[in-house]
């Protein structure tokens, strides 16, 4: 182990981020048929909803970012900035800014 990564790893945020207990699970899918009913997204149109830690000054220390693919093709991406537990129907977008949630690059992930 390299010297002084041992506070790091057993950081509390870094291992929340990976927790799969049946709270944590259930939650995520939740809030994934939620982004499906709030953006009228289609069964076929994949989507990824995952708990990130945040490092960034002012904010959150773990937000829900929400990751989708209409058609197979074009990514978009929103965040919630709170925990995957404490979202709630009203946090997500309406169908009709779906469009507007195009991530045309997939490194882009700096803002919202």
């Amino acid at each position: 182990m390299i010297e002084g990564t041992t506070n790091r790893l057993r950081s509390p945020l870094r291992l929340g981020a990976f927790r799969q207990d049946a709270q944590q699970l259930s939650a995520l899918e939740r809030v994934k048929a939620w982004t499906r009913e709030s953006l009228a997204l289609g069964a076929d149109d994949t989507i990824l909803i995952s708990e990130m830690a945040c490092g960034r000054p002012d904010c959150p220390p773990l937000e829900t970012v929400v990751t989708f693919w209409i058609a197979g093709a074009d990514r978009h991406v929103f965040k919630v900035f709170k925990p995957v537990a404490e979202v709630a129907f009203d946090d997500l977008p309406p169908a009709w800014l779906r469009e507007s949630l195009y991530a045309s690059d997939p490194v882009d992930g700096v803002c919202c």
